[in-house]
């Protein structure tokens, strides 16, 4: 409450504080040649509102105060110009760039993706759509720098420079996702990259605003659901696909229109597709099937050229509204997602009946299917007023509520439910202190998360964040340094369950039974708090117009999350016992003991270079991440039967699971991330991209697990008449880098192709498309995937599709 009251009073003293004056900017936007710039995008910084050119490049504003006007323009270089508050005309020249500009929404200071000083990378428009699969992982994989753990196609998140999970902070306008995709890597991310505007992934300092599960850093899923401009008339857009790898259809939708301030917006997609097509492979042999086929020694493997169980049943619908008015906006969203996905090589350790397998032969696939019902309700609620006066510019505020549930279906019947139910709010104040621009805020978190059911390895939690943040920024000439900090207090509070387990062969199955129920579970009540602090610095230095290099290092400690500290279960997904950071083995028995539990601390540095004028342009980054108590799953050497409880895995069964178990040690990730382009004729354009990562724990002690293999590409990019094609080759190199229960992983090489035609309708702006992923059906193997072996990545796939927008 506290909090509310402070936060009220701010947003008082700025309603009654507003300043009287008044002025209107005029002004052209020109090219280099003198020519009129049309629909270039002019805003006051600090303000939601902005204004486009006319097609003789000429605009008008109102500004109440003296400030700055931020001018921008695709293929353009950004431009700002300083106003005083009265009546004037100016007059912009914009300097052409080789590549797209656009603002980064997760920059807090309103920087485009040329003026960052931490590395970025976004998707938005045409390429957005283009590239946009049912997953994050899918959708980003191919950025320098990003890759996807990929639990099947529907299931796949970010892995960006060798770190995921809990390290890789997913948000949707600046506030967290809050499913359970962090929990494990069959748990799909609620995010729908066909309704995004713009996709962002930073790096490096720039995560430090967004907590400590940022440090490996952020991808953010930026829409218009609640409109932060005014919309003039109705607007719309509609798309059809059908993907022939899974027979797959995806249709999406979008309305947007407004009247006198007041603003709406409407989206949904709806996705259903089938188990995925993939080039012939062998499947890993399965134990159990040794004695049966045990004459048939010409068979050494089974054989498929299809995942099963991967299908895809999602729908998804958003509502949006707001007010814009000079100062004030105002909005609300709210969204339902609705997902049933198969999860693959999901099986259970046990055995069943099978005398009735001729008589439900054709039943079986279904019943013995293990799939994922996703349900999503969020509501998102925004408020920003804008003053420029004084040394305040502008205090918004993000709220949201997330209710998330992802129900396990096994053989028909509700196994597994996982729940988590997150509120959030973001409050930050804009403000500008002599030379100094800048932000400060207060952010707060809470997570109240559940498990119930046969795979609840990880036991029920709250988790409370609250933290307060300062980000600032001077320009020096041509450097710019910017300069950051976050605090935050991190409280887990879990009631965790130890129920000694006695297995004693002399007893027949019903004294086990009786003895298992008059067993009674202990309780222990864990809280535990950590003080978690976030320090950046860096600088850009424009050496010449076009031309960059930017340096920036942080540090950030980090809290282990509940399924890090408190795991204890079989994780059926991966096949595995874990055991969390706070459990203690001793003579084959289990302890919680969660003592001297070290945070884990991340030094990273960023060294970049960039040109982005002229027809040649580059971005290349090289990083070092050095951190202490990295926390990691490391094999025990020990393995966990249902009958027998843990055991050495020598005298193991075979359907036994490793025991996995999260430990910290220090660790080093370091490497290069680049992207080349060259325009060689006005018609083509040629790309070439890449990333390689090292990640290994200190004192020679190996590699960490799943680190992603380095990959090569290039594109090609040719526009003639109403066509554009591009073709695209990406190489993954061998991963051999690897720990000791890992098996390498072989190179294998992808092309990707696309053309799209444009049609003329009037009124409607239409595309016709098509695009070949895997033109040559290559075999390829994820080596960050838990289940590689049994889930290749898919076959030739061929999208087709029309767009239209009006």
């Amino acid at each position: 409450m506290k909090q509310v009251s402070i936060l009220s009073s701010a947003v008082a003293a700025a309603l009654f504080s507003q300043s009287t004056m008044a002025a209107v900017i005029t002004g052209q936007v020109l090219d280099k040649n003198q020519q009129p710039i049309s629909n270039a995008e002019i805003h006051v910084h600090g303000k939601s509102q902005s204004v486009v050119t006319d097609k003789q490049g000429q605009f008008k504003i109102d500004v109440d105060n003296k400030g700055q006007l931020h001018i921008s323009k695709n293929n353009f270089i950004d431009k700002r110009i300083a106003i005083n508050g009265e009546d004037q005309n100016v007059v912009v020249t914009l300097t052409p760039t080789s590549v797209e500009t656009v603002v980064v929404y997760a920059s807090a200071l309103h920087k485009n993706s040329l003026e960052m000083i931490s590395p970025v990378n976004v998707l938005a428009g045409d390429e957005l759509k283009d590239k946009a699969k049912p997953t994050l992982g899918e959708t980003l994989k191919g950025l320098p720098g990003v890759n996807a753990s990929y639990f099947g196609p529907v299931s796949s998140s970010p892995i960006i420079r060798g770190l995921d999970g809990p390290r890789v902070k997913i948000t949707q306008n600046g506030l967290d996702s809050s499913d359970a995709s962090r929990i494990g890597p069959d748990h799909a991310t609620s995010n729908d990259s066909l309704a995004a505007e713009q996709i962002e992934v930073l790096r490096g300092p720039a995560t430090l605003l967004y907590g400590s599960g940022a440090i490996g850093g952020v991808v953010n899923v930026v829409d218009n659901r609640i409109p932060t401009d005014n919309i003039e008339s109705l607007t719309g857009a509609a798309q059809y696909t059908h993907d022939t790898v899974s027979n797959t259809n995806t249709y999406a939708a979008k309305l947007e229109t407004g009247n006198d301030g007041f603003n709406f917006h409407f989206d949904g997609t709806k996705r259903k597709g089938h188990d995925y097509d993939t080039p012939n492979f062998e499947l890993p042999e399965e134990h159990e099937e040794h004695e049966e086929h045990e004459g048939e020694e010409h068979e050494e493997h089974d054989t498929a050229n299809s995942v099963e169980n991967t299908f895809i049943d999602s729908q998804t619908v958003n509502f949006g509204t707001s007010y814009v008015g000079d100062h004030l906006t105002l909005g609300v969203s709210f969204g339902r997602i609705e997902t049933d996905y198969g999860i693959p090589a999901h099986e259970h350790h046990h055995h069943e009946e099978e005398e009735d397998h001729d008589e439900h032969e054709g039943e079986e696939e279904h019943e013995e299917s293990v799939f994922a019902q996703l349900e999503q309700d969020r509501w998102q609620g925004y408020m920003s007023y804008a003053l420029h006066d004084n040394w305040i510019e502008n205090i918004s505020l993000r709220v949201g509520y997330t209710d998330y549930k992802h129900a396990e279906i096994e053989d028909g019947a509700v196994g597994t439910v996982f729940t988590n139910k997150t509120t959030e709010a973001r409050a930050t104040v804009e403000h500008k202190l002599g030379l100094w621009h800048g932000m400060a805020g207060y952010h707060y978190t809470e997570s109240d998360y559940d498990a119930d059911g046969e795979e609840a390895f990880t036991p029920a939690s709250v988790t409370k964040t609250n933290a307060l943040f300062v980000l600032e920024e001077r320009q020096f000439g041509d450097v710019t340094i910017e300069l950051g900090a976050r605090l935050e207090d991190y409280q887990i509070d879990s009631a965790v369950s130890m129920a000694e387990h006695h297995h004693d062969h002399d007893h027949d199955h019903e004294e086990e039974e009786e003895h298992h129920d008059e067993e009674e579970a202990e309780i222990i009540n864990y809280s535990e708090d950590f003080t978690n602090l976030g320090l950046s610095a860096g600088a850009i230095w424009q050496y010449q117009e076009g031309q960059s290099v930017a340096l920036s290092v942080s540090r950030s400690e980090r809290a282990p999350l509940s399924a890090e500290l408190l795991s204890n279960g079989i994780h059926i997904a991966t096949g595995t016992y874990e055991l969390g950071l706070g459990y203690h083995i001793e003579d084959g028995e289990i302890h919680f003991e969660p003592e001297d539990i070290k945070q884990e601390t991340a030094t990273n540095f960023d060294l970049s270079f960039r040109r982005f004028i002229g027809d040649f342009g580059y971005t290349v980054n090289f990083f070092y991440n050095d951190i202490e108590n990295y926390y990691y799953q490391q094999n025990t050497g020990l393995v966990f039967d249902e009958e027998h409880g843990l055991e050495s895995a020598a005298d193991a069964d075979e359907d036994a699971m490793a025991v996995y178990q999260f430990t910290s040690k220090d660790a080093k990730l370091y490497g290069i991330e680049f992207d080349v382009h060259y325009q060689v004729t006005p018609s083509a354009l040629v790309k070439v991209f890449g990333d390689s990562t090292t990640a290994k724990l200190k004192d020679d002690e190996g590699y960490l697990p799943r680190i992603p293999a380095n990959k090569l590409g290039s594109e090609l990019q040719y526009t003639v008449s109403d066509w554009k094609f591009s073709l695209t080759g990406t190489h993954y190199f061998e991963q051999s880098d690897i720990t000791a229960y890992e098996t390498k992983t072989d190179g294998y090489t992808l092309f990707d192709a696309s053309a799209n035609y444009q049609l003329d309708l009037g009124p409607v702006d239409t595309q016709l498309y098509i695009n070949v992923d895997n033109l040559t059906d290559e075999l390829g193997f994820v080596h960050s995937s838990f289940i590689k072996e049994k889930a290749p990545l898919p076959g030739r796939n061929f999208s087709l599709g029309i767009r239209g927008y009006f």
